[in-house]
């Protein structure tokens, strides 16, 4: 299906990574032409027409008949120019190919949770102010503003903690004996990866009106303590010992994912039980 025209249009996968090629499989196979555009291009599937591009410098030309456009990029370091590339300058970048192409596509927007604020366990939603309290989640909200402004139709998908093939951190910690119980309670939000990608179909695909913003999680905020005795449990390993929260971390708080939810969509790992019993089973495929 990535080759020629396809009746539904073309859906192109700007940074087209892990997630954006789970997201592009899906379009293919719902019966739409994907272009996905990445640096390493050769590393996409059959089903996804790779384009190599380096989206923070001149762009291609645009299909005509794109109709969805994902923005799925990723940053190559925690660092504030690796975010304003990957992000601000990037996303900018394919707008200005919107617009020299004269298409008016969706445009959906992978963000994160990031650019909330809250420490306390309060409950977050698609209301809550923006807070971002650190340099990288003020370019993620910079990013998000440039968008709004220059696609007030375009839809923000806010993630947390992807996890899925490849994406097994806790499971190494545990493994490695590194990881550490928090002495307090410290809530965490998740997403596997297959949900985050198929929340990306559905939102540009089978929601007539989308709202402006949605938060992508599962739906159950859970102590990053209950989720490591969990895994413990699984993996036949000791339970951690406990100390100080890890400082990689910011924030503490519950996200709500009842907007997404009332769009219809619904969850293949409800919960991070599911999704990580999941990815100890092996199921799934790790793209490069």
């Amino acid at each position: 299906m990535s080759e020629g025209k396809s009746p539904r249009g073309t859906v192109l996968i700007a940074g087209c990574g892990d997630l954006g090629t789970e997201a592009g499989l899906r379009f293919a196979a719902a019966g739409y032409r994907v272009i996905g555009w990445r640096r390493s291009a050769d590393k996409l599937p059959a089903e996804i027409a790779g384009v190599p591009v380096d989206l923070t410098g001149e762009l291609p030309p645009l299909p005509a008949d794109t109709r969805i456009v994902v923005l799925a990029t990723a940053a190559d370091g925690r660092t504030e120019d690796a975010y304003r590339a990957a992000y601000l300058t990037a996303t900018g970048n394919v707008l200005d190919a919107l617009d020299r192409a004269g298409i008016d596509a969706q445009v959906l927007l992978v963000s994160s949770t990031a650019v909330y604020g809250g420490d306390e366990g309060e409950w977050v939603d698609e209301s809550t102010p923006v807070a971002p309290g650190t340099a990288t989640a003020k370019i993620l909200a910079s990013t998000e503003e440039l968008l709004r402004d220059r696609r007030p139709a375009a839809i923000i998908l806010r993630l947390s903690g992807i996890y899925g093939p490849g994406r097994t951190r806790l499971i190494d910690q545990l493994s490695s004996g590194t990881a550490v119980l928090p002495q307090e309670v410290q809530w965490t939000n998740r997403i596997h990866r297959d949900d985050a990608a198929a929340a990306i179909v559905h939102l540009t695909t089978q929601v007539g009106e989308p709202g402006p913003v949605y938060i992508g999680v599962d739906n159950e905020p859970v102590d990053q303590g209950e989720v490591l005795e969990f895994l413990a449990a699984q993996l036949g390993v000791p339970t951690p010992q406990v100390g100080p929260a890890s400082t990689s971390r910011t924030g503490s708080k519950r996200l709500s994912n009842a907007a997404l939810t009332a769009t219809g969509f619904t969850f293949t790992y409800p919960t991070f039980r599911e999704g990580y019993l999941a990815v100890l089973n092996g199921d799934g495929v790790r793209h490069p």
